[in-house]
């Protein structure tokens, strides 16, 4: 049976803290989908088509890797592309906690699907996607960040 897990989120935009993650879980898995999730609660800086683009381009050489989008139940989609493990990267104790819970409300809607939990390398620890969103909208260095260049504003 092929080993297949969802690295799902926003990725609004996708940094180098999720590259961190995904390069922690791929050598456990025969396929690693990165879902690009359309998220209500959240206003995109960035459309959903860019951060596909950039996150393909980043990993383009890569047949392990799959990125596509997605706006159903993050336990739906593993269900539809038969994943049997949710990828989910901790940064700190606050992440810890929120991935905590989300992982239990998982189990309850999907039990065959286990929750993994990667912790940050502590160099990428202070990186968020609303760090970069706000230094980038400031005009300010985010290179250090991302593998891409964000698009003028």
């Amino acid at each position: 049976m092929e080993r297949i897990a969802v690295y799902a989120g926003s990725f609004c935009p996708f940094t180098k803290g999720h590259e961190d993650i995904v390069a922690k879980a791929l050598p456990l898995f025969d396929k690693l989908i990165i879902a690009i999730g359309y998220n209500p609660d959240k206003r995109d800086v960035f459309d959903e088509f860019e951060r596909q683009m950039w996150v393909k381009d980043i990993y383009k050489d890569n047949p392990k890797i799959h990125v596509l989008s997605y706006s159903e139940l993050t336990v739906e989609l593993c269900r539809l592309y038969q994943a049997r493990y949710l990828i989910r990267g901790v940064r700190n104790a606050r992440d810890f906690d929120a991935e905590q819970e989300l992982a239990e409300i998982n189990k309850r809607l999907a039990p065959e699907i286990e929750t993994i939990l990667f912790f940050a390398s502590p160099e990428l620890r202070m990186v968020s996607s609303s760090m970069v969103r706000e230094l980038w909208r400031y005009g300010k260095d985010y290179s250090p960040f991302v593998s891409y260049k964000l698009p003028e504003k």
